[in-house]
């Protein structure tokens, strides 16, 4: 009797639901409680409950191995992927017990802290699931999910509905298993259910594998967005489909207020060393389900290599190749998406901490507050406005939002707030602030927008938009003054009415070849100017186009990191106006130059960085724990350019470079070099560049890490 898998059902079972080893046979189309899809549910149920007359299994014993990792995500619409903030490494002895009997003992435990918290996990966070969960399913100890009745256990057939999906054929070497993929979905979405689909052996009728996620009303914590669940059977001695392999994903956000921060709680499982009818004894079944080692033995467990090596190679990946990334795109299929989704009710709402209180040179000190209001199951009104002490204005945004799908929003929105020029954010907000009150440091350049405009967007890893606005461009004036020094003269934008149409699409963190992970996006947009500056256009002269596009990539090189930053924009006529122009030169486009001094119809710039470890130190956090504090320099080279061109908007654009105290450089390219020194988790960075050429001198700028940007 094998103490494991065996080397070909392993590497059989391991890539079962991959294309190199399943074969699809074009199974019959979708139908909801057909004969066969209710036989085979049936048989499946009668295996799971009376396993041991079926396949003598009498008792297991295993060892599991995994990693439970806490994940923190920011940014509105979460565009970015999320970042490790604990992880933890776990040995646990498995051990099973006809009829139903469970007991997991945890031998080995290891932990990192990569960025401060105090969270607690539930005891069953730190074990497996055990036969596909029993009659009635319960996670997070009964607190994030209890009471789900079982699509496969005796009753559940009264509260479900299946349908037969794909055929698939697992081959190794000359014995072969058909497995019927068979989808549930709650009789009533409005109850405690569960929604995913079920791989069964059609021949003994075993569940090979376990996709779940929950209805709305399964979710005990109001502050569950979803939890997903991936179960990975493996075939023991020829004839047992015994656990081999688990995903778990619980996903947090607030409840009383709208802000785009996510707490996740990743689990990922693996079983090894599996034992079938050795003979467990009862006695190991005494006291609770899951125990814990003492805490000198969880320490000397011998984990190979170190965490942080594998956090890197296993548990950080973000892609949407993971089981469980897809659980949640197959429910909102299956059910209505009410079904899945939170119940809304009026609350604060934010896109970021500057939302309710700035400071730039043109309103100075602004506070503003926001809220979201829910009118019907898919459809919200969403408000934000701002008051600005210097300037004594209003800024408003207001928008009515439709849910089309899980994935799909159309959005009606009505504005008179101000937009910034460029395409280059090249501070956070809350820095930005933060150095325009104390040092007249200002990099943002900003105009007046008031109009309507109604948008379509939608996707998940490859996200689209599609927008027209009518709306009124006007320029602002400094109405602030800084603790220390002055400030620089306003953005000399243009008086126009316009209508645009604009699409954009955008990937983040996708995998290309060579180990290299992709960000990109693609703007493009036609514009036509009805007046300018009071002045009625004259038709063909009254419409141009614009194009911009950008691109991050980041690869593992030696002991570092290289990012590469490029973007591009451009319009297509010359008679645009200076905000729509190509706006360059900053902290992050072309350090080492005057604020937005690279100004043209069409502009370029790029940016390569390598940033490695240097020095490590120990902190002590209190209740959050001890942690380790890297600092990681960050050489870098910079070039940027603009074309300016001979034009009426390419001379507004100059106009207003001269009077922000531009360097004159458009037209030329522009070269930098620096060093960045990066801490505190990447919360804090500080830059010192050099411009090398004409118009350059020395730079140096302290922010807050760009990962946290999209909620500063």
């Amino acid at each position: 009797m094998s103490p494991c898998l065996t080397a070909a059902a392993c590497a059989a079972v391991a890539s079962m639901f991959s294309a190199a080893t399943l074969v699809a046979q074009g199974g019959p189309a979708r139908s909801w409680n057909s004969a066969p899809s209710l036989e085979l549910v049936r048989r499946a149920t009668e295996r799971r409950t009376a396993q041991l007359a079926d396949t003598g299994l009498v008792d297991y014993r295993a060892v599991a191995h995994g990693y439970v990792t806490f994940l923190g995500q920011v940014g509105d619409g979460f565009p970015d992927p999320p970042a490790v903030v604990r992880a933890d490494e776990l040995a646990v002895e498995v051990y099973w017990r006809a009829p139903n009997q469970s007991k997991q003992r945890v031998i080995g435990r290891r932990a990192e802290l990569l960025r401060p918290t105090d969270i607690a996990y539930h005891a069953d966070h730190l074990a497996i699931v055990q036969n596909n969960f029993p009659a009635i399913i319960r996670i997070g100890d009964g607190d994030e999910v209890r009471d789900v009745p079982h699509p496969l256990s005796p009753g559940g057939q009264r509260e479900y509905d299946f349908a037969l999906s794909d055929s698939l054929t697992i081959r190794v070497a000359e014995r072969v298993w058909d497995v019927i993929a068979v989808e549930f979905r709650p009789r009533d979405d409005r109850l405690a259910r569960a929604i995913g689909t079920a791989y069964v052996d059609r021949e003994s009728a075993s569940v090979v594998r376990l996709s779940v996620a929950f209805t709305r009303a399964a979710l005990i914590d109001p502050a569950l967005e979803d939890v997903s669940i991936v179960l990975d059977n493996g075939l023991v001695d020829g004839q047992f489909w015994l656990p081999r392999r688990q995903e778990i994903e619980i996903r947090r956000t607030g409840t009383w207020l709208e802000f785009p921060a996510r707490g996740i709680i990743r689990g990922e499982w693996d079983l090894c060393c599996i034992e079938a009818n050795r003979g467990v004894p009862a006695e190991t079944f005494v006291g609770p389900e899951v125990v814990f080692a003492s805490p000198s033995v969880l320490a000397a467990y011998p984990f190979a290599g170190r965490l942080s090596d594998s956090i890197a190679n296993r548990v950080a990946r973000a892609g949407s190749d993971r089981p469980a990334a897809a659980v949640q795109d197959r429910a909102a299929e299956l059910v209505r998406g009410e079904a899945l989704r939170r119940a809304e009710r009026a609350r604060l709402s934010a896109r970021s901490i500057s939302d309710f209180v700035r400071v730039n040179r043109v309103e100075g000190l602004a506070v503003g507050v926001g809220g979201a209001i829910p009118i019907a199951s898919d459809v919200s009104i969403r408000a934000g406005g701002r008051y600005g002490l210097d300037d004594r204005l209003v800024k408003y945004r207001g928008a009515l939002e439709w849910r089309v799908s899980a994935r799909r929003k159309l959005i009606l929105s009505a504005f008179d707030d101000f937009r910034s020029v460029g395409d280059v954010q090249e501070a956070s907000t809350l820095g930005n602030s933060i150095a325009a009150q104390e040092f007249g440091a200002d990099v943002t350049d900003e105009y007046r927008v008031a109009g309507f405009a109604i948008a379509a967007e939608g996707g998940a890893t490859l996200r689209w938009r599609a927008e027209i606005e009518r709306a009124r461009e006007a320029p602002l004036a400094v109405h602030a003054v800084p603790y220390r020094g002055s400030y620089r003269a306003a953005f000399a934008a243009e008086r126009v009415t316009s209508t645009a149409v604009r699409f954009g699409i955008s990937a983040r963190d996708v995998d290309v070849p060579w180990g290299v992970r992709l960000d990109w996006r693609l703007a493009a947009s036609a514009t036509s100017l009805e007046d300018r500056g009071g002045t009625p256009m004259s038709a063909g002269s009254n419409a141009f186009g614009r194009f911009a596009g950008e691109f991050r990539a980041t690869h593992a090189a030696g002991p570092g990191r290289l990012e590469v930053w490029a973007l591009g924009a451009a319009n297509s006529s010359a008679g645009a106006p200076a905000q729509s122009a190509a706006v360059l030169a900053g902290p992050v486009s072309a350090p080492g130059y005057a604020v937005h001094s690279l100004r043209g119809q069409a502009g370029a710039a790029a940016r390569v960085e390598w940033q490695v470890p240097i020095v490590r130190f120990p902190l002590r956090l209190g209740r959050f724990g001890t942690t380790s504090v890297g600092v990681s320099a960050a050489p870098f080279v910079a070039i940027a350019g603009a074309d300016a061109g001979a034009d009426a908007g390419a001379s507004a654009g100059a106009s207003a470079g001269a009077s922000a105290g531009a360097s004159g450089t458009g037209g030329a390219w522009n070269r930098t070099v620096g060093l960045g020194v990066i801490s505190l988790y990447d919360a804090l960075r500080i830059d010192v560049a050099r411009g090398l050429d004409r118009g350059g001198g020395w730079a140096v700028r302290a922010d807050f890490g760009r990962i946290f940007w999209p909620i500063l």
